[in-house]
């Protein structure tokens, strides 16, 4: 088949076939290229989304001023999908009322009624529930749309017009900043402050070649809604403003409250922008539950208008700088803010813009608007001289004006036939006049002047209305020389963008509610990261473990041979004394050692909790040994197949819930035993009483592995016919051979072999039946 096969079906309709490749390639970039020029991305020049613009169209289309009456969301929405925006009345509310959230908008462009959502994270009402009008801000932002200031194209039916871009009398684009997901590429632009936008936009216009960090000292950085302080390094903001990516450290602002007699509490007033304030307790709420924090005591919500979450220590003794960083590594209470300034130059071409070329952006579109509104207002005074010269004409010869009026059955037709000649009509003194009077001579009326002439009331037959008329007319005159003059000459240009800047810069100064900057700078205080035992104070305890792996703390060194309480069909297995400061090891039969904190153990109340909750130890993996980790210390692993080797207790520290995999079994073989090196020799049983000793120094050090074999076990045929190891490894343990070897006799009893030498041979020899009195549980304790 050729690469394009056109064929005729059974209608005679052509058919059009072409690669694959090719039909998914066009339809996927028209479909990428609507994403980012119709959806995602903003315009450099309004700082605007389709969606954002049609909204603030449709609602100056309503009238809905800023001191107007309020109109029902659903009105509003229906609106813009019907005539604008066709893709859901859903979305266009969603974004609509973001526009009017306080907290995630800097000037927020629509005055809300109703419930518009909250920090918290909370929807808005339903779009029937809520009303809306525009904000003074949204306002600027349309000044001059009748005057011809930008272009209008067909909505997407081809029955109303809508604006290509917004005239945009303020740099709403980093004002308010935007965000979105296109094809291949994003945006995210912080809020910035207004008058300090505005003083940035005057240095360009003065110095339009001033370097980027200029204008850092104009622009310091976001001006976020929510307030904060920002602890990016100035170097840090420098470079992010001039290659338009980067990201802003934002910090939660707060301050230490004095509750007397030595307590204290923190109290923070605002936290970092985009942050959902029930979200950000949820998660500190989550941090003293599982006590990642322990110097953390209490958090409360005491927000009313205003933010006021209330954060307690354990102690009174806690430093607050302290407890502070900790919350920052481990909350949202310290968050980035990512600058990707992606915006549409010119409404078209995506581009990553620094902040000097996002102005530039901004400040040429303000020329353009002011050419075109000029142009217009030429035109617009162009058609009113003419409208005047002709009524000054009518008024000079009033009285025939009058008789063709009267008497003419085309009265439109005379007047413009008739060649006038222009004399006074009445004697008026000449001082009245601004400029001189025309000059006698002949004059015709244009179809224009004509129809003015026609449509003037009976009323302005005054001497007064003829004197404003002249009035008028010199005062057109000058405007007219004025736009003139600026339309030839640049610097004019200028000067009235910056005068118009100024005034913008006045209405969102100080008088502004919330003009003043919101967002601080501060240096970030580091404070040395506290290691988690350094924060838990420390305090005895009693761990227990029963037989089923239910754990519990008891409070302070109890008597290990109290009677304690289990459930129904559990008993004691593991039981022994430790601190709130201590790690706590649990050797699986997987070979895997497991991490507890001592301070996150259940209280010794209840039964405990089962230990499986606290660590990912499979159901079908028994337990081998728990007990508390020390420091510098080797352990003794070994297998029921009787290989292990020694590894250091600092090595098998696991840092997550899975644990760390340190002794290597496979094929039925499980992990058996977990001892603590004592001693310069080892001593192993196995199940089949097969007793041997060999020096310690024969068991390499690993940091895992299978390990070597310490004990020799014969193999036996099983019942299936298959061979098996005819016992295996029961016990081990290490010892001095100057001091012998003692084992447990039942009760407080204990027994030494002083002499081990007929029992010791090299290191993976099957052994010999053990000393006399050995227990018959082939257990050393």
């Amino acid at each position: 088949m050729s690469e394009n096969d056109n064929q005729k079906d059974d209608t005679g309709a052509i058919q059009i076939s072409e690669p694959l490749r090719r039909a998914i390639g066009e339809r996927y970039l028209t479909y990428a290229l609507s994403t980012i020029m119709h959806r995602a991305l903003p315009d450099a020049r309004d700082g605007l989304k389709p969606v954002h613009r049609r909204i603030l169209y449709a609602m100056r289309e309503l009238k809905l001023a800023p001191s107007g009456r309020f109109r029902k969301s659903s009105k509003i929405s229906g609106d813009v999908m019907g005539n604008y925006h066709p893709h859901g009345d859903q979305a266009i509310y969603d974004a609509m009322a973001r526009l009017a959230q306080d907290f995630n908008i800097r000037y927020p462009l629509v005055d809300g009624q109703g419930n518009f959502g909250n920090i918290d994270g909370d929807n808005p009402a339903a779009s029937r529930y809520t009303e809306a009008r525009m904000t003074q801000a949204a306002e600027l932002l349309m000044v001059g749309l009748d005057e011809n200031a930008v272009d209008f194209r067909d909505n997407y039916d081809g029955t109303l017009t809508e604006p290509v871009v917004l005239p945009a009398a303020f740099p709403n684009l980093l004002a308010n900043g935007a965000t979105g997901i296109a094809v291949g590429m994003a945006t995210n632009i912080p809020p910035h402050n207004i008058p300090e936008l505005i003083d940035a936009c005057l240095h360009l216009v003065k110095v339009p070649d001033a370097r980027d960090d200029t204008l850092l000292n104009h622009v310091p950085g976001p001006d976020f809604p929510t307030g904060g302080i920002i602890v990016e390094p100035r170097d840090s903001i420098a470079e992010a403003y001039r290659t338009g990516r980067g990201s802003f450290r934002l910090r939660c602002k707060w301050e230490t409250e004095d509750l007397g007699r030595g307590q204290w509490q923190i109290v923070v007033t605002e936290i970092p922008y985009q942050v959902q304030k029930s979200k950000l307790i949820e998660k500190i709420a989550e941090l003293i539950q599982t006590k990642k924090i322990p110097i953390l005591g209490d958090v409360r919500d005491e927000s009313a208008e205003d933010i006021r979450l209330v954060i307690e220590p354990k102690s009174k003794n806690v430093d607050p700088d302290v407890l502070m960083s900790t919350l920052f590594r481990n909350s949202d209470l310290e968050t980035r803010f990512s600058l990707n300034m992606n915006v549409l130059i010119d409404g078209v071409t995506p581009k990553v813009c620094s902040l000097k070329e996002v102005l530039r952006a901004f400040l040429d579109h303000r020329r353009d608007v002011l050419l075109r509104r000029s142009t217009h207002r030429l035109e617009k005074i162009d058609h009113r001289l003419e409208v005047l010269e002709g009524f000054i004409i009518a008024f000079l010869n009033l009285d025939r004006v009058i008789d063709i009026i009267r008497y003419d059955d085309s009265p439109k037709a005379a007047l413009m036939a008739e060649d006038w000649s222009i004399k006074r009509a009445r004697a008026i003194d000449e001082s009245d006049y601004v400029s001189p009077l025309p000059a006698d001579g002949p004059g015709e009326l244009s179809d224009v002047q004509a129809e003015a002439i026609l449509n003037m009331r009976l009323r302005s037959l005054r001497r007064l209305e003829e004197l404003e008329l002249i009035r008028e007319r010199d005062a057109l005159m000058e405007e007219r020389a004025q736009i003139e003059d600026l339309l030839e000459n640049p610097s004019v240009q200028w000067d009235e963008i910056s005068n118009q800047l100024k005034e913008v810069k006045k209405t969102f100064g100080k008088g502004y509610e919330g003009g003043a900057r919101r967002t601080q700078f501060a240096e970030a205080l580091e404070v040395a990261e506290v290691p988690l035992e350094a924060m838990i104070e420390r305090e005895p305890i009693t761990v227990v473990c029963s037989q089923m792996g239910w754990i519990r703390a008891m409070t302070g060194h109890i008597d290990l041979t109290r009677e304690l309480k289990f459930k129904d069909g559990d008993g004691p297995r593991f039981i022994f004394h430790a601190e709130t400061t201590d790690k706590i090891l649990l050797f699986a039969a997987n070979g895997r050692f497991y991490t507890l904190q001592g301070s996150n153990l259940p209280g010794g109340r209840g039964m405990g909790e089962p230990v499986r909750l606290m660590v990912d130890l499979p159901n079908e993996v028994n337990i081998v040994d728990l007990f508390v980790h020390k420091p510098g210390e080797k352990l003794l692993v070994a297998s029921s197949a009787g290989d292990g080797f020694i590894v250091s207790e600092n090595d098998v520290i696991a840092q997550t819930r899975t644990g760390k995999q340190v002794l290597n079994v496979k094929g039925g073989v499980q992990a058996a035993a977990s001892r603590r090196v004592t001693g310069d020799h080892v001593a192993i049983v196995s199940e089949n009483r097969r007793f041997l000793a060999f020096p310690l120094s024969e068991v390499p050090e690993l940091g895992r592995g299978k390990g070597v074999r310490l004990q020799k076990y014969n193999q036996a045929r099983g019942k299936q016919g298959t061979l098996e190891l005819d016992g295996g490894l029961s016990d081990i343990t290490t010892f001095n051979l100057s001091d012998g070897l003692s084992w447990t006799m039942g009760g407080d009893k204990t027994r030494t072999e002083t002499d081990m030498t007929q029992w010791i041979a090299k290191r993976a020899s099957v052994g010999k039946a053990p000393p006399h009195g050995f227990p018959r549980n082939n257990k050393f304790d």
